[in-house]
């Protein structure tokens, strides 16, 4: 199942890329960023930032996704580094991005951040049929009836 789990995840992120990013170790808030997800690369995700963003430092960090019908929910964990390659710096450049960069690529602000990935845990609200009646006619539910939890491996 877990794989199964780990699929629908990386279909919801593919659809709306916007996860709460925040390190481990920081008092700071988490904060909304843009993922730039790649397709083959399923154990980790980047993301254009400033050399003085709160998450600049790097270092264990979690994002938390939803997706856009809130029926999937994730917290990755992983550890985030300096994107250093010129060529995943370009790969994923577009004008989107270069529209928060007063110099746009050449910016001196302008630095790349890859979370990688260890871990996922993400839950799935599918409510199987007594859940929806328990739901509208105020009946207990029990958790297994509203979908899947599962900690997934990155």
């Amino acid at each position: 199942m877990s794989q199964e789990l780990r699929e629908k995840m990386w279909k919801s992120m593919a659809d709306s890329p916007v996860v709460m990013l925040g390190l481990n170790n920081s008092k700071e808030h988490s904060e909304p960023m843009y993922a730039q997800l790649d397709k083959d690369a399923n154990s980790a995700f980047w993301f254009y930032t400033t050399k003085t963003n709160r998450c600049a430092a790097g270092g264990a960090a979690m994002a938390q996704f939803s997706s856009k019908d809130h029926k999937l929910f994730a917290c990755i964990s992983g550890n985030l580094v300096e994107e250093t390659d010129p060529k995943v710096v370009d790969k994923y450049w577009s004008k989107h991005v270069a529209a928060w960069y007063k110099d746009g690529r050449d910016d001196p602000s302008l630095k790349m951040m890859r979370l990688d990935l260890n871990d996922a845990e993400v839950w799935h609200a599918d409510p199987d049929f007594s859940a929806i009646v328990n739901l509208t006619f105020g009946g207990k539910i029990k958790p297994e009836k509203m979908g899947e939890h599962q900690k997934v491996p990155l």
